[in-house]
């Protein structure tokens, strides 16, 4: 990953660099992989985090119907 500073402009780089950080999972997965999850853990994780994107898509796809 890779942000380039203009005139010398740190705060705005900075800014970028956290954005593309966020898009891209990393602070996600920083979080995940801080301590040792159980696999017992990961499984009911992973499943939520389904359970979650289901009824995402579904609300998105219902408000398309109405339109």
């Amino acid at each position: 990953m890779e942000v380039s500073v203009n005139d010398n402009n740190v705060d705005h780089a900075l800014r970028i660099l956290k954005r593309k950080m966020q898009r891209e999972g990393v602070y996600k997965d920083m979080k995940i992989h801080c301590h040792y999850e159980k696999p017992s853990e990961k499984k009911a994780r992973k499943r939520m985090e389904s359970l979650r994107r289901t009824k995402k898509m579904r609300r998105y796809n219902e408000r398309e119907r109405r339109v």
